[in-house]
């Protein structure tokens, strides 16, 4: 237990829960620094910031700092995606080599841009080892996932933890010009003034918080522990190859675009998209998505055990499913809620049953790519207000 930590920000006195949950976050659940936010129907009634910005605790969190999200990065990228659908430049069920001729090697052909939008691409894991810098290459790795052979059935769900954001962002750029990192500050984070980036300029690293070492997951580290020799086991290979330097506070990382799991932003930021997505697409006059769009978003796409992880999902165009009622899968009460979370513990979700947006934002991070007991606790009090 560590001593209480001052609270900044603001809390609506309706949400007080949510305000003593997150207290106790640093109180009882060895927080360093963190950040919540709740958008209640276009309006910002949580935005609470406290602790550290590093873990040796000699920067303050403010306001305005930024800290890498993982996983929930992919709400975002699936959303750049799903607003060229919308408009017309992607079609669900067209062949993602339509738009990406090198992409139907090794027999992708037949793999469509819904397939690719819900983790059924057949690609969670690149069995040909990649040099470390290829981390931070986005052609590269675009090249090696369309040549590369798939290593599950295309079609079958299986959650892909890193190569996801090279084949959305790879499909954005073919269908858009831009990059993935490019098409979201112009079309999504300056428009709705969601401090949300990926990859960072000069002016945001400086405003980084940095991270502690991500702790492998426990179904990861158990693969490599039963490993012989240099043969990964694929779930190993589906989050560490190619794994980077391993310091996920160093500039080549913040720098590039790695569009599934390196955005840096804030809880307001994850909350201010999630509530737009709430409210059928639009927050102070900015259109996010259409209502029709978010609700094929939102439709389930498959439902399954996930083939290298072993874990329930239950996907839509980008996004998790909530699945009430089982733990570490659930956003709250509703059934319809939908989002993402990162592993280490961030995570944004949209409940457009209860008009709500949600975001959390850690730098202590936990070993689970589920939801972390910490936004749990804030989630369970946020219902029950």
């Amino acid at each position: 237990m560590t001593a209480a930590v001052e609270i900044a920000g603001f809390c609506h006195p309706r949400y007080a829960r949510v305000r003593d949950a997150f207290a106790a976050g640093f109180r009882e659940r060895d927080e360093i620094g963190a950040g919540v936010a709740v958008v209640a129907d276009g309006e910002c009634v949580v935005e609470l910031w406290a602790g550290h910005a590093d873990p040796a605790r000699t920067r303050s969190w403010r306001r305005d700092t930024i800290v890498h999200l993982y996983s929930a990065t992919k709400g975002m990228s699936a959303l750049c995606a799903l607003r060229l659908v919308e408009r017309g430049a992607l079609d669900l069920d067209a062949p993602v080599a339509r738009y990406w001729p090198e992409f139907a090697q090794a027999g992708k052909g037949p793999v469509s841009v819904r397939w690719l939008l819900s983790h059924r691409a057949g690609l969670p894991a690149l069995r040909r080892r990649l040099p470390p810098d290829a981390l931070y290459d986005g052609a590269a790795m675009g090249r090696a996932l369309a040549e590369a052979e798939p290593c599950v059935t295309p079609g079958q769900v299986s959650y892909h933890p890193v190569t996801y954001g090279w084949l959305v962002g790879e499909l954005v750029r073919r269908a858009d010009g831009r990059s993935l990192g490019r098409f979201f500050r112009d079309e999504i984070g300056e428009p709705l003034g969601a401090d949300l980036h990926i990859g960072l300029g000069p002016a945001e690293e400086a405003r980084a918080a940095d991270i502690t070492r991500v702790a492998p997951p426990p179904e990861i580290a158990a693969a490599f522990a039963g490993a012989q020799g240099d043969e990964l086991p694929l779930v190993a290979l589906a989050f560490m190859n190619p794994s980077g330097t391993g310091d996920h506070n160093c500039a080549s990382h913040r720098r590039a675009e790695i569009p599934a799991i390196n955005a840096h932003g804030t809880a307001q930021a994850l909350a201010r998209v999630y509530g737009a997505l709430a409210r059928g697409g639009e927050l102070s006059g900015v259109r996010v998505l259409s209502p029709a769009t978010i609700e094929a978003a939102r439709s389930e796409q498959a439902r399954g055990l996930d083939p290298l992880m072993h874990a329930p999902v239950r996907m839509g165009l980008g996004y998790w499913l909530s699945q009430p009622g089982v733990p570490g899968y659930a956003y709250g009460p509703n059934e319809g809620a939908f989002g993402h979370p990162g592993a280490g513990g961030s995570i944004g979700f949209a409940d457009p049953a209860a008009r709500i947006g949600f975001g959390y934002v850690t730098n202590r991070m936990g070993r689970s790519i589920e939801v972390d007991e910490r936004p749990q606790a804030l989630i369970d009090a946020l219902y029950a207000c």
